[in-house]
């Protein structure tokens, strides 16, 4: 199981746009997919046709990790209906604002990774739309990830955000998760005839040199039609869909590339969640809340009220 965190430090760029892409071209090449849902937003559980009435949500599973509270919060995609394949959504919920503190604990950073544990033999690929800014729930789904693919638009301030983000990743790898790597920057909403995006491409690429991949997605309105019909984009009808849906083809073969160069040290290790250090060393009450959390006690307290 391969999970890839996908990210900005800057909301509006189109991460969520991005996760539902990526899903689409999942759910057509017959992966075993699930959505994690992690922006307090929950736009991605809204465009995958969730039906969430009876269900509990991914705030439950950050309050209580426990193999019964993930599968119960849990749901298949609309998109199901009609086609084969398994691609499912843990489901979003407003109230994950609740998790997002500045100073996570121990604890807290790894229990959606306990929680992906528990899922490890039943999908091939986990896709995390993650909150928009770098508090705990953006470490949270980083502590679990193999991969983080940042994702920017060419302007001068998401430029500045796709730096912040990699650096970020490489703060939390050596201090927290020594597999986690940047699986590049994606382009998005980019127009090839705008001199300024043209200029923040090669900007980028100046700056991140191969992190930034070749694949640069265009701003189109067929994303935003097949998003707001709650449909996969690679369903939906028009060259302009054909042509986004192969741009997310080579993406998703990105992705498929680094976990298969990871797949020697997960058949051999699995998911085992080891936090080895506080996220900020810098706050007193942080390292020694980690301290006290990482001593193994039970992570199966009572669900939250």
């Amino acid at each position: 199981m391969h999970v890839l965190s996908i990210s900005s430090l800057k909301g509006g760029v189109g991460k969520t746009t991005v996760t539902l892409g990526l899903a689409s071209a999942a759910f057509a090449k017959g992966l075993r997919t699930l959505v994690v849902d992690l922006d307090p937003q929950s736009d991605a559980s809204t465009g995958m046709d969730i039906d969430v009435q009876g269900r509990l949500n991914v705030a439950d599973v950050l309050g209580n990790p426990r193999d019964k509270i993930v599968r119960q919060a849990i749901a298949p995609s609309g998109w199901t209906e009609g086609h084969g394949g398994t691609i499912d959504v843990l489901i979003g919920s407003p109230s994950a604002i609740n998790f997002d503190g500045p100073h996570p604990t121990i604890k807290e950073i790894w229990r959606l990774e306990t929680a992906l544990a528990t899922l490890e033999t039943e999908y091939d690929l986990v896709l995390i739309d993650c909150a928009p800014s770098l508090n705990a729930l953006t470490r949270t789904a980083w502590a679990a990830s193999d991969r983080v693919m940042v994702v920017t638009e060419p302007g001068l301030f998401s430029v500045a955000a796709a730096d912040r983000a990699l650096r970020a990743i490489e703060e939390i790898r050596r201090g927290l998760s020594p597999r986690l790597q940047p699986l590049g920057i994606v382009v998005n909403r980019a127009r090839p005839q705008s001199l300024e995006h043209q200029y923040r491409i090669q900007e980028l690429k100046d700056m991140f040199g191969p992190l930034v991949l070749e694949t640069i997605l265009p701003e189109r309105t067929s994303m935003q039609q097949a998003q707001g019909a709650a449909r996969p984009l690679h369903v939906w009808p028009g060259e302009g869909a054909q042509e986004m849906a192969l741009q997310f083809d080579e993406l998703l073969q990105r992705v498929l590339d680094a976990a298969a160069a990871n797949g020697e040290e997960a058949a051999a290790g699995g998911r085992v969640p080891a936090p080895t250090a506080a996220i900020d060393a810098s706050s007193a009450a942080a390292v020694e809340d980690a301290e006290a959390e990482a001593t193994g006690e039970d992570l199966q307290e009572e669900r939250r009220d």
